[in-house]
């Protein structure tokens, strides 16, 4: 990775990095996900910064205080050795799918995203699969691939599921993921929150700082 900015429409965030002395680029307030947010971030960094297009763009969401930062080598690396993949999705397997607030994927023997659903998926009506696998959240993107899908119109599953990549796998895009071991977690419901807030006393990487 060459740069790193958070992207945000709060001054309040803004003000926080800052002090810490990391770099903000500020977004409009009206975008209705975080991948719009990102796409108006790297056009800005290339048309207003004059930074040079990169090869990559790595969406590192916030609600992953416990993120492993090799996971993102991982994740570049994969992304770098398939040129027809437009977007990088990382995965992990787990073994409670009844939980709609952990979003599910599918993929081809390719490892291309065929769907991602909050529902149970596979859904196990022969057999049950040997685990599932979770959409996790540093998501890579070619530069092309996020300015058109910030372009496109929300679509039907997108919509209906509130997954954002949704609209990319409908309007055609190829998504590929790359299967990561590890114990990852998103901060999705209060209870989430109470569990970063003990496991981050014993994280590795926040002691180094």
């Amino acid at each position: 990775m060459d740069e790193v900015y958070v992207c945000t429409d709060s001054e309040e965030i803004a003000d926080v990095v800052q002090t810490h002395d990391g770099r903000v680029i500020m977004t409009s307030d009206t975008h209705t996900n975080g991948t719009e947010r990102i796409a108006e971030a790297a056009d800005k960094l290339v048309r207003e910064m004059n930074y040079p297009e990169p090869d990559l763009i790595v969406d590192v969401q916030g609600d992953e205080p416990l993120l492993d930062p090799n996971h993102i080598d991982a994740v570049v690396a994969e992304h770098m050795r398939h040129e027809d993949w437009d977007i990088l999705v990382p995965s992990q397997p787990f073994h409670e799918p009844e939980t709609p607030h952990v979003v599910k994927i599918i993929h081809d023997v390719n490892y291309r995203i065929i769907s991602m659903s909050r529902a149970v998926v596979p859904l196990p009506f022969k057999s049950k699969p040997k685990y599932y696998l979770k959409h996790l959240d540093s998501i890579s993107f070619r530069p092309a691939a996020l300015r058109d899908f910030a372009s496109l119109e929300t679509s039907n599953l997108e919509s209906i599921e509130g997954i954002e990549l949704m609209r990319a796998i409908e309007n055609g895009m190829t998504l590929g993921t790359v299967v990561l071991e590890g114990n990852r977690y998103s901060i999705n419901v209060p209870e989430d929150y109470d569990r970063a807030k003990e496991d981050i006393l014993n994280d590795p990487f926040r002691n180094k700082y």
